[in-house]
This record gives C-alpha cells, structure tokens and sequence, in this order.
C-alpha cells in the first residue's frame, strides 16, 4: 500500500494575518491572481465571515477567470476578513455585522437564551475604510475604481448597511440572503436618506440582492423584504444604481453560499463604472 504521510493544506498564493482593532482580533485571509496585475492594478473583493467562505470564493475566481473572454470573469484579489477561530463562524460578527436597535426588535433567540452584543457596524466600517482598505493598497497594486464587498445572513445585512450609509466605498456590493429583519426599522430609515448621499456626480454602483429560493417560507419574511427592498431601489429615481435580485432554485438559507459565490463574481466583473 502506498504510503501517505499527513501535511497541511495550503491555497495556494494565500496567507493571513491578524489586525488589531479597537479591542477586537480579525484573521485577514488574503489570495492574490497569478496572472500580471492590469495596469490600473487588480480589483479587490472584500469577502466577510471569511473562515467559511474566502476559500470558496478563491477558488471560483481562479477556475473562472482562466478564460475571462467565455466566462466574464478576471482575475482580482480576494481579502477574507475573519476571526481567530477554526469554525466557519465566530460570535463576535453579530456585533461587527448590527446596527444599535431597541432589544425588543431583535428576534427570539431559537433557545430562549440572549443573544451576543449588538449594533457594532459603525465601528466595523470604519476599521474596512481607515484600516484595512489602506493597508491592502500599500501591499499590493490595486485598482481603487473596482472594489467589491460581499456578505451573507447577517454579513448581508452589513453589506446593505454599507451600502445605504457609505454607497461611495465600494462599486459593487452583494449581500446574500440578508437578515433585514434584524435591524429592519434602522434600514428602512437608512434607504429613506440614500438619495441624498447619491446626489452630484459619480459613477454607477452595483447591489445584488440574493436568496435561496426555500427561504420564502422562513418566518422572518426574510426573502419578501430583501425581494421588495430591490424593487425600491430599482426604481428610476435611483439612476446610478445597478440593482438586481436572484431567488436560487431549490437552495436554502446556507446551501445557496456556492452557487450565489459563482454567480457573485460574474455580477461583480460587469464593473458598474
């Protein structure tokens, strides 16, 4: 029998390291193309709840953007941003993902238990654009004009919020089955103001809303307010948006991240400018 000698796995073209943050610890997952940077430097993906989902993402954007002229998909950067945990998720993103809401707005805890501390998207925001955005760019060519964030369940969510109160950060943002139920009231009031943080001159911003298709009988109504949240910001007046939803046949809640992640780098590689 041949013999088989036991060794890590490694992505290739990948490391980590910590940032420090206010208190709290985040495992930056990076991968870089191996093709030559363009000369504007490589688009940068932003992946949240990355212990879960950075090496799915990696791997899609390699095996697609081998042939970008079929496929619509070229190399970027992927940067995972995680915690110091070997689980695919950690407790402290429900503080990094929430907004502040009343506790009465929260939903029930499935076990009649509390839930961990909330309402830290503010801060979070804020260490992606001072910290960490500069720190990638020092390290690595990239193209400022096609950065991209994605999140699922309540990393969605924090994409939403995101885009509503910082829409210039990024050119395209993907918030898979978000949990708008969550912080729906502090949402809705964030989308009231959008306009104004969208006037004067800018280029075109890109938001795909996504969801399992087994999620419209969830109880949160989760999959009908995502779904009408898309139409809003469809609507005309929103004309530097490039809105679209996608309901994933027979896919749930955690089933749908590999197909939405495939269909994610496609969306992203329209480029919105």
């Amino acid at each position: 029998m041949t013999s088989l000698q036991q060794q890590p796995v490694h992505i290739p073209r990948s490391q980590q390291m910590t940032a420090e943050y206010r208190g709290r610890t985040y495992r930056i997952f990076i991968s870089m193309p191996s093709q030559s940077p363009p000369a504007s430097g490589y688009p940068v993906i932003y992946v949240l709840d990355a212990n879960s989902v950075f090496a799915t993402m990696t791997e899609t954007i390699r095996a697609q953007s081998r042939t970008p002229e079929k496929t619509g998909v070229f190399p970027a950067i992927v940067v995972g941003i995680g915690y110091e945990t070997e689980e695919p998720f950690h407790p402290n993103r429900h503080y990094d993902f929430t907004m502040p809401v009343p506790r009465s707005e929260l939903p029930k805890h499935p076990t009649g238990g509390e839930w961990p501390k909330q309402g830290g998207a503010s801060g979070f925001m804020t260490f992606i654009e001072d910290e960490l955005k500069p720190a990638i760019a020092a390290m690595h060519p990239v193209d400022p004009a096609r950065q991209s964030i994605f999140g699922h369940s309540l990393g969605g969510l924090f994409v939403l919020h995101a885009f509503l109160t910082h829409p210039g950060a990024f050119q395209t943002y993907i918030a898979g089955s978000p949990s708008i139920h969550w912080n729906e009231s502090a949402l809705l009031e964030k989308e009231r103001t959008l306009p104004a943080r969208l006037s004067g001159d800018g280029g075109r911003i890109g938001l795909l809303i996504a969801m399992g298709e087994q999620e419209r009988t969830h109880k949160s109504n989760a999959y009908d307010k995502a779904e009408a949240m898309a139409a809003r910001l469809s609507a005309p007046n929103h004309s530097r948006l490039d809105v679209s939803f996608k309901s994933f046949a027979e896919e749930g809640h955690i089933s749908v991240l590999p197909v939405l992640i495939s269909h994610a780098v496609r969306f992203l590689s329209k480029n919105p400018r």
